[in-house]
Formats: C-alpha cells, structure tokens, sequence
C-alpha cells in the first residue's frame, strides 16, 4: 500500500502521524512537505471530498493568520483560494491512500485507512 503524507517537520502531530506510517508493515510513504512543495488548489479540493470534510474543516487557525483575513466565515472557494496561495492555512497532516484521506488530528485516525 501507498501512502502519501502532507506533511510538516515542525508539527508534533505531523511528526507521530509519519512515524505510525513508518512502522506499518507493507506501506510506502510519500512524504510532502507541504510547506516546500504545495499541493494545488484542486488537489486540495479533491482531498477534502476524499476526506469528507469541508476546506474549512481543513484550515489551520492556530498560529495563522486566518482570522484576520476573514476566513473563519468565508466560504469553501475563497478558503480554497487563500490556501493555495498560502499553503501554511492548510492544517496538518492529510493522508491519503487508496483506502481514503484522513486529517490527522489525532495522529491515531491515520489507522483507518491502513
């Protein structure tokens, strides 16, 4: 099985998400380091419908700043929109595999789609 990781270094549960993907038997991990090498706005949208969840589900508040660029209450295409210009808006971390994607947060949800 594949899995690609959004990933970031920095984040704590990022970092415990690629370690559980690491240890799993039978997994090839892609890991992206979103920060560097962001994924596109499509690919995002698409990730999120996977996942199941809204753009705003997906957007990281916390040490961003979502808030003052009006986010918390826009809608789907300008959160989309702001993330892809700013890939630091997107809360990590996103995996997918075929099974399906999964936002992280905690790190253990990544066990549903392995």
């Amino acid at each position: 099985m594949k899995a690609t990781i959004f990933h970031n270094p920095a984040c704590g549960t990022s970092r415990k998400t690629l370690a559980i993907l690491q240890e799993t038997t039978g997994v090839e991990v892609e890991v992206i380091e979103y920060l560097k090498t962001p994924p596109s706005r499509e690919r995002l949208a698409g990730l999120y419908a996977r996942a199941s969840i809204t753009p705003r589900q997906g957007l990281r508040v916390r040490g961003t700043n979502a808030e003052e660029l009006g986010l918390l209450d826009a809608d789907d295409d300008t959160i989309l929109d702001a993330m892809a210009a700013n890939p630091a808006l997107i809360e990590r971390p996103l995996v997918e595999t075929s099974k399906g994607v999964r936002l992280c947060r905690p790190q253990d949800l990544v066990q549903e789609i392995l």
